[in-house]
This record gives C-alpha cells, sequence and structure tokens, in this order.
C-alpha cells in the first residue's frame, strides 16, 4: 500500500510488510560487496574515524525496498563493512535532518522507531537467517527467524547475538526539533561465534566464501507537536502514516523478509587498502531463480487448487529457459508438499526447493 501526504518533514513513501507469492515478483539483481580484512580490530565507537574504516569503501546509496523504478529515498544511507577473525563490522551513516527516537528496551518492536536493520543468512538457503534492528538511542532487537513469515517462521526473539559489540554517533542532537541535524552513523560487531550455529560448516567465512546480506533503514512520517517530535497519523484511522523503507539490495516487493532477493558479500583475506578481489557471481544463481520460480508458482497453485501441482505444465512453466537452454526441473510433489530438483549447467551440482521454500545444493 502506498500513499502521499505533505504534512510532514518526511516524504511518504509508506509500505506494509506484504507477502510476495506470485511468479511475476520482480527479481532484481542482487547488489554485492567485497568485504576486506581490517589488520587490527576495531573500536566500536560509532564514529567510523579510524584508518581502515576510512580506507573502506562505501557501499552503493539505499533505494526504494521495491526497486529503482519506485523513486529515490529523500536522504542517503549507505554501508561499509570490514572482518577479522573474531568480528563481522558494519558501519552505516544516515543522512536525516531531525535524528528522533524513543524506545529504550531491548527486544522491543524497535522498527517502530526509525531504525537502521541487518539481515544475514549465512548459507543462502533462506531458512535460519539472523535480523537486527538498532535505532538512534542505540535499542537492539536481535532475532533469529527459523524460517520466513510467509513459509509460517516462527520469529525466534529470545535469542541474542552474543557479545555484540553496538554504538551510534549522532551528528546533531538526539530528540531536540529546534535545530537540524546531519544525522546519525552505526557501528556494529557481530561475533562469527554468537553467527556460526547456522553458517557453513557451523564457523565464520573463509577467504573467498560469500553470505546473503541485507540492510534496511525504517522511516517513518513525522511531525513536531508540543515541542516533541511525534509521528503523523491518518485522520481517519487514528493510526501513523505508513513508513518508508530503503535497502541496499532491493527486494523488488514490499518484504524484507524474502532472503532470496538480498546481496551477496564476498569475504577476502586481503587487508583493505593493500589490494582490490573480485567479486565472483554466486555459484548456481540462475538455476536457483528458476527453483525460485517454481516455488513461487506452486504457492500461487496451492491457494487456488488447494494442492501442489504435480506437473510443471500444471503451472505454466514447462517451457522455462536457464542460459538459453531449456530448463525443466524434476518435480515430486504430494496434494501437501513438493521438491523441484535440477542440476547446474556444468552437471555437477544438484540444487533442491521444496514447499517451505529452502533451496539447498548437494
Amino acid at each position: 500500500m502506498r500513499a502521499r501526504s505533505a504534512l510532514a518533514f518526511v516524504p511518504l513513501l509508506g509500505c506494509a510488510q506484504t507477502d510476495s507469492g506470485s511468479v511475476g515478483v520482480s527479481h532484481p539483481d542482487p547488489r554485492h560487496y567485497v568485504c576486506y580484512r581490517t589488520p587490527v580490530p576495531l573500536e566500536v565507537d560509532g564514529r567510523l574515524t579510524e584508518p581502515a574504516w576510512q580506507t573502506t569503501e562505501w557501499s552503493e546509496i539505499f533505494v526504494d525496498i521495491e526497486g529503482t523504478d519506485r523513486p529515490a529515498p529523500r536522504w542517503r544511507t549507505r554501508v561499509k563493512m570490514l572482518w577479522d577473525g573474531g568480528f563481522f563490522y558494519i558501519g552505516a551513516q544516515l543522512e536525516e535532518p531531525h535524528v528522533w527516537a524513543t524506545l529504550t528496551k531491548r527486544d522491543t518492536v524497535v522498527y517502530q522507531d526509525n531504525d537502521f536493520e541487518v539481515f544475514l543468512d549465512p548459507d543462502g538457503d533462506t531458512h535460519n537467517y539472523y535480523e537486527l534492528e538498532i535505532n538512534a538511542l542505540g535499542t537492539v532487537w536481535d532475532l533469529l527467524l527459523v524460517k520466513p513469515y510467509r513459509d509460517g517462521g516462527p520469529a525466534v526473539t529470545g535469542w541474542d547475538i552474543a557479545g555484540l559489540q553496538a554504538a551510534i554517533s549522532i551528528q546533531g542532537t538526539l530528540n531536540d526539533p529546534s535545530d537540524r541535524d546531519r544525522g546519525w552513523t552505526v557501528e556494529l560487531a557481530l561475533p562469527w561465534n554468537a553467527l556460526a550455529g547456522h553458517a557453513p560448516q557451523g564457523r565464520g567465512p573463509r577467504d573467498g566464501e560469500q553470505w546473503r546480506v541485507n540492510f534496511s533503514r525504517v522511516q517513518w512520517t513525522g511531525e513536531v507537536m508540543d515541542g516533541r517530535y511525534r509521528k503523523v497519523t491518518d485522520p481517519s484511522t487514528g493510526r501513523p502514516l505508513p513508513e518508508e523503507n530503503w535497502v541496499w539490495s532491493p527486494q523488488g516487493a514490499a518484504n524484507m523478509h524474502m532472503p532470496e532477493m538480498w546481496g551477496v558479500v564476498q569475504f577476502s583475506d586481503v587487508v583493505v587498502g593493500e589490494g582490490r578481489v573480485l567479486f565472483r557471481p554466486p555459484e548456481g544463481e540462475s538455476v536457483r531463480r528458476a527453483l525460485r520460480r517454481v516455488y513461487y508458482a506452486q504457492r500461487s497453485y496451492v491457494r487456488e487448487h488447494e494442492r501442489y501441482a504435480s506437473d510443471l505444465a500444471e503451472l505454466g512453466l514447462d517451457t522455462m529457459t536457464v542460459g538459453g537452454q531449456s530448463f525443466r526441473p524434476q518435480l515430486d510433489a504430494t496434494a501437501e508438499r513438493f521438491e523441484a530438483t535440477a542440476s547446474s549447467g556444468d552437471g555437477k551440482t544438484v540444487w533442491h526447493i521444496r514447499h517451505d521454500g529452502k533451496i539447498w545444493r548437494e
């Protein structure tokens, strides 16, 4: 749902977290980033002033969650990444003329404030992934998603990133509407030990390995009332106007919980500033995308027919191509579940996707 308002100092492009279950969901190419090593551990103070950060390149500027066809965000958001043997370091810069936040209790629903969010799927199977949200007060909500909400979840809100280091720096004054701010920066250090439980081989990354990652910024439409910030409400409902959602790698739909759409971070043992490494396209990405089309089509089919299709023709996917060649995955289905299987172009890797969205390779 989209709406517009001229009442606030924030332009409104609100979007709800909707479920996209159709084959026609746009699938933009994921953004990518080569993450270099820091030569020394970083002091997490929110300022991003250390030499390693100064040498590290910024990501692309964030875009609307649905993609570049939507109007560009009014204020710039971008990230940097570094790593070492202990931590995944993330630095974010959020331009904002009025920095405000209200929530102070950990594991409250932080996106009810303006916030910055991190999403991590270490093995890229779209299950057992991590989410972290933080506001300008430094309040954190971290959780583990067993499955995306579209596939039944659940979210484990009691899970914490043990050893997380997080800091905020305000370029201006927090919660003071009498002046104009420049924005705020976020610095995070996520311990590999806390993330390894759902990573390949139960460990942090090694040189050349890739994780699926995305970043999001939630921005509410605000106004000043009686010397304080508040969300602008819809007079007809009394509820806040929809939030804006800006992301690093566009999702193609108003839903962050589509891990297959996230960007790709490639880790390099090269120390930042001492060389450059070429990004390597993710293995089997075209086959993964084709199998995901089967998944979306099956979701649509089961809603209409109350059973899964047992043949690609029933899904209208019997003429799919990958790389200009016919693509016909094996489809095994019962009324309640399905699994589609296909080989990569070299025939050495077999990919699977099933009814609950999990995708993996042999």
